[in-house]
């Protein structure tokens, strides 16, 4: 049965049910949810015994996955952060939709294309406000490259290519899920998502290659090579791997300059995003930029409680996960086939804008858990 704590006060704020307390809710959602004044963590959801005894502990209610539904019912439930496995993504936002819960979905949005569909039938069908989780949405950082590139300071953006990667353990959930569980979808939605945006386009056609490590247990190409032809000429390559050293790199080359960066998709404070721009506008002088360090998290969920709350209407929504989702869809049959895979031509659904940015300072690094602090986790890093 559910475990009940007592209640929290404060001026209607947002109340917030974690649904999977792993990894990027104890170390990134639940402290970012603490840095909102008008945000509460009121529930979560887990299957261990062990984290909910700490959470109890805590004054957080706890429910199990069996009583997922039933968390559902409470009055006192204002939305959803759902982080378990992408296997559960599609059951889990649909229960929450159809029970009139805004959900704020962690990425990538499902396992198939045939369960994002059916998550984005579920907001259509009960117009329950849906965002996917891509935290760098709401970063200065990344709107304002893509404000660069729009403003034409490159000249027309023709190239880009980017590298991320991690050394994962095999014995974190990520690391025996399969494809749908490893690079691709994980680390594979920054890079793509980021290239969709600066060129403004969904990509037509992909080709992969990936490769499978002798030193390592993974059930699936723990190191991924993807190709991508955008309309007009566009070309974009992205290596993808679980078993190399912790790297984020992307170059984006146009008909008048490069843009670059040597940290552009950690959220941690230690890893602060930077670019660096060159332009045949001010061939004398390059540019030099590092980013605002903020929290991520917390500002990505300010603007989800802020759309729903009718502030703004919801920009990384159902669409925009089903978008990524497609294509990680078209890598996994090309790794399959071997052969090129060509998409239906779509049109590029939304620009970022400068409006939907919530700068929040980080906490400091005492108040964030370590990897050995994690409860019943184990951390995905070796």
């Amino acid at each position: 049965m559910a475990r009940k704590a007592a209640s929290a006060t404060g001026e209607n704020p947002f109340r917030f049910a974690v649904v999977g307390f792993g990894q990027i809710s104890q170390q990134a959602f639940v402290p970012g949810l603490a840095q909102l004044p008008g945000a509460q963590l009121k529930a979560v959801v887990t299957g261990s015994v062990e984290k909910e005894t700490a959470l109890s502990k805590a004054g957080i209610d706890t429910y199990s996955y069996e009583e997922y539904l039933a968390l559902l019912q409470r009055d006192d439930i204002d939305g959803v952060y759902i982080a378990t496995p992408i296997f559960h993504h599609r059951d889990h936002s649909i229960a929450a939709l159809e029970a009139g819960k805004p959900v704020l979905l962690e990425k990538p949005m499902a396992d198939s294309v045939s369960a994002a569909e059916d998550i984005l039938s579920a907001v259509q069908r009960t117009g329950t406000p849906l965002m996917v989780a891509y935290r760098m949405h709401q970063d200065a950082f990344m709107v304002e490259l893509v404000q660069l590139i729009k403003s034409g300071k490159i000249g027309e953006p023709r190239i880009f290519s980017s590298v991320f990667s991690h050394d994962i353990k095999e014995e974190n959930h990520r690391g025996h899920s399969g494809f749908w569980g490893g690079p691709v979808p994980d680390f594979g939605a920054y890079p793509l998502n980021l290239v969709r945006h600066l060129f403004r386009a969904e990509p037509c056609k992909v080709q992969a290659l990936g490769i499978t490590s002798d030193d390592r247990n993974f059930n699936f190409e723990d190191g991924v090579a993807v190709n991508l032809e955008f309309p007009e000429g566009k070309l974009a390559q992205y290596i993808l791997s679980y078993n190399a050293a912790d790297h984020d790199y992307f170059s984006i080359v146009g008909s008048r300059g490069v843009l670059s960066s040597d940290s552009c998709f950690s959220y941690s404070p230690d890893s602060p995003r930077r670019y660096h721009l060159e332009s045949e506008e001010q061939p004398e002088k390059s540019v030099d930029y590092q980013a605002q360090v903020v929290d991520q998290f917390a500002g990505e969920t300010q603007y989800f409680i802020d759309c729903v709350r009718g502030a703004a209407e919801i920009e990384p929504n159902a669409e925009e996960g089903l978008a990524d989702i497609r294509v990680c869809a078209a890598i996994e049959q090309s790794l399959r086939s071997g052969e090129t895979i060509s998409l239906p031509r779509r049109e590029f659904r939304r620009e970022l804008e400068p409006d939907q940015v919530r700068c929040i300072e980080p906490l400091s690094e005492d108040q964030v858990p370590e990897d050995e602090d994690l409860v019943d986790q184990v951390a995905q890093d070796r």
